[in-house]
């Protein structure tokens, strides 16, 4: 049997293990953390099961969703789905129209969309329908400002900055349009429930990565957590998948392809803050997730109740608020959070209960974006958000590197078999 070493248990790792077990692979499994899951698990804080940040997913994730029903998990209960919304606390914004076919669901929800004046909503659908006619396609030297010179400010500030930062973690104007547009081709003109929010209803742990552990165990994987791996020489001859951080796969090939290792380096990364509040008030927001008006001294783009998310009574009162491409300490940011709440929800009392900072969550994704392949040496392969491919670093893309790697792999032996 074909013996396949991963090192890294996040998404991308448990995405090539499964499919690698199903391919008739021998699997084992390393991960240097005490847990699996990446940038996207579960943590504990006064007997709340929370995330190391707030994570939502969309329709588009078709590889992701077709993994995790895979290893067992129940989508519809799992995961709290409804239509695309960008709304504010005082009803502006966009929000899709539900049970309209695409593009139909797309142009409603601008043309009904609330503090947009009908001249700039005229004008946003027609640059929007100039990227349809472009195929979503443009030059690679173009930021996401270049792009939008036909989009009326209004609706650069209160749609395209915060999908922009929430997709590729970086301000319109330093973000790669083409990775932009992209995500807008798949997420909002695709098929129907392509732009659907998908919402965990539980901590991420939950929701996939200890599944993942169960199915690849009882399947028989071999999984190691708390050892890191140091060199790539194994106890058997082993062909390796490096599904951990950029960061590390260098480390441990640079002896092998400096040049791939050096691209792997470069890549500049941006962080990604989830500060969690509770209030007493009760929360009457219209949607369970609301968009929030960003600044520098407003650095949220983003607040989520916790209850209605998830309906369990101990997440009574939690919001989670997102800070994407955020900057300065973590006392400075949580109280700069903490007013924002106050000021844009009006939550009068509020606490803070837990502030994560995950400081390397996301590659940067600038114009001219050069990314690292999966294929490393012979032997070694590399998946995960960060290697080339069309999408930012979301789950979806950790997904879909991890089971591209295998097929990439499996087709190399094919290959190797027929000479």
């Amino acid at each position: 049997m074909k013996t396949l070493t991963i090192v890294g248990g996040g998404w991308a790792g448990l995405s090539a293990a499964v499919h690698a077990l199903n391919s008739g692979w021998k699997v084992k499994l390393y991960e240097a953390a005490s847990q699996l899951g990446g940038r996207a698990r579960g943590v504990v804080r006064d007997g709340l099961l929370l995330d190391n940040g707030q994570h939502i997913l969309i329709g588009a994730y078709t590889h992701t969703l077709s993994l995790m029903q895979t290893v067992g998990v129940d989508i519809e209960s799992s995961l709290l789905r409804m239509p695309l919304a960008v709304k504010y606390a005082d009803g502006s914004g966009l929000q899709l129209q539900p049970g309209l076919p695409t593009p139909l669901n797309v142009i409603a929800g601008i043309l009904s969309a609330k503090g947009w004046p009908w001249p700039d909503k005229w004008r946003f659908l027609r640059q929007a329908l100039q990227w349809q006619r472009q195929h979503f396609v443009c030059a690679p030297d173009l930021s996401v400002s270049d792009i939008c010179g036909g989009v009326p400010r209004s609706i650069m500030d209160q749609l395209i900055e915060p999908l922009c930062v929430s997709a590729l973690n970086m301000p319109c104007n330093k973000a790669n349009a083409q990775i932009f547009l992209k995500v807008i081709e798949d997420g909002l003109m695709g098929n129907a429930g392509c732009s659907d929010m998908l919402i965990p209803r539980t901590d991420l742990s939950m929701l996939f990565p200890v599944k993942a552990k169960d199915w690849l165990t009882r399947h028989g994987a071999e999984i190691v957590t708390n050892q890191r791996v140091t060199d790539l020489h194994f106890d058997e001859p082993s062909t390796v998948v490096l599904a951990c951080p950029a960061w590390e796969a260098a480390r441990l090939v640079r002896h092998l392809n400096p040049n791939w290792a050096s691209l792997a380096e470069d890549l500049q990364h941006t962080s990604i803050a989830t500060v969690y509040l509770r209030t007493h008030k009760t929360l009457n927001w219209p949607l369970p997730i609301m968009a929030l008006k960003n600044s520098a001294d407003a650095p949220a783009q983003f607040a989520f109740d916790k209850y209605r998310i998830s309906q369990q009574a101990e997440m009574r009162g939690v919001i989670a608020m997102v800070v994407s491409h955020c900057n300065g300490d973590k006392e400075t940011l949580t109280q700069a959070v903490l007013q924002q709440a106050h000021e844009q929800l009006g939550l009068e009392s509020v606490e803070a209960l837990l502030t994560i900072v995950e400081k390397r969550a996301a590659f940067e994704c600038p114009p001219h974006l050069v990314r690292p392949s999966m294929y490393v040496h012979e032997g070694v392969w590399a998946c995960g958000d960060y290697v080339a491919g069309p999408y930012p670093s979301t789950l979806e893309a950790a997904v879909r590197s991890g089971e591209q790697a295998m097929a990439f792999l499996n087709n190399s032996l094919i290959d190797e078999n027929n000479t």
